[in-house]
C-alpha cells in the first residue's frame, strides 16, 4: 500500500482503547448504558479505522464486505454457553470476506489493550474443504510448504496456526511425509502489534502490509478449493 503523504490515514486513538479498559472494570449493563454516547463516538473511531483497511484491502484484493462499519464484531458478548456472564468484549474485531466463490480465505482484526492483531485464514473449514485442502497437500506438500516456509511469511506469521489432530486424519498414514501438515484440522495466520504499533498513524499500513502476505497462502488455497479434478 503506497501512501500519499497527503492524505490523512484513519487512526485507532487512545481513547478508543482506554474505552475498552473502562469496560473491563466496568462490565455490567447500569455502567454500559450510562456511557453508551461515549461507547458510540469511539465505535465511529474505529468504523474510520475498518474503512480504512477495507480500502487497502481493495487495492490488492476484490472484498465482498461493503463497509468497514459492516465488518465491525457486536461489543455484546453471548453468554448463553459460557460460564463467564459478564455481557460486553473487551475489544474492537471485525471481519473482511473476499468476493466470490473463487476467492477463498478472509482477513480480520482484534484491537485489544496488550492483545492486539490482525490475521486470515480457515478457522472451521467444512469436511470437504479439509479433505481438497489434505489430499493436494498429501500428493505434493512442496508447493505449501513453499509458502509457509518464505521469508515475508515467515517475517509476518512465524508460521502456520490452528488446532491440530493428535493422530493422523482418516485415510492418511500416520507415517506420511507430510502428517505434521495433515493433522491440521484449521490453517491460520496471527501477527501480532504492540499497543504502540496500534496507535501509529501508520497503523493501516502495517495491517495491510501483513495482509498482503497471506495473499500467497490464499491463492493456494483458493486454487485448492476451486478446481475439479480435471484442473478445470
Amino acid at each position: 500500500m503506497q501512501v500519499n503523504s497527503k492524505i490523512k490515514l484513519p487512526i485507532v486513538p487512545a481513547s478508543s482503547m482506554d474505552f475498552l479498559k473502562k469496560i473491563g472494570d466496568n462490565n455490567n449493563r447500569e455502567w454500559f448504558n450510562a456511557h453508551k454516547d461515549e461507547f458510540l463516538k469511539e465505535q465511529q473511531h474505529i468504523v474510520d479505522f475498518a474503512d480504512g483497511l477495507l480500502s487497502a484491502l481493495n487495492v490488492h484484493d476484490v472484498i465482498e464486505t461493503p463497509s468497514g462499519k459492516k465488518s465491525l464484531h457486536r461489543i455484546y458478548r453471548d453468554t448463553r454457553f459460557s460460564k463467564f456472564k459478564t455481557p460486553y468484549k473487551t475489544n474492537w474485531s471485525g471481519n473482511f470476506s473476499r468476493a466470490t466463490k473463487f476467492r477463498r480465505g478472509g482477513y480480520f482484526f482484534h484491537l485489544e489493550p496488550g492483545n492486539s492483531y490482525i490475521g486470515g485464514g480457515f478457522q472451521a473449514p467444512n469436511a470437504g474443504d479439509l479433505k481438497l485442502i489434505r489430499d493436494d497437500i498429501s500428493f505434493d506438500d512442496a508447493p505449501f510448504r513453499k509458502i509457509i516456509s518464505s521469508p515475508s511469511f515467515v517475517a509476518n506469521f512465524g508460521e502456520i496456526r490452528g488446532t491440530q489432530l493428535i493422530t493422523a486424519p482418516k485415510g492418511y498414514a500416520a507415517d506420511h511425509e507430510a502428517i505434521d501438515l495433515l493433522r491440521y484440522k484449521q490453517f491460520r495466520m496471527i501477527r501480532k502489534f504492540s499497543d504502540e504499533e496500534v496507535l501509529n498513524s501508520s497503523f493501516v499500513v502495517l495491517a495491510d502490509q501483513g495482509y498482503q502476505a497471506m495473499r500467497p497462502f490464499f491463492d493456494y488455497m483458493s486454487e485448492v478449493l476451486t478446481t475439479d479434478l480435471n484442473g478445470e
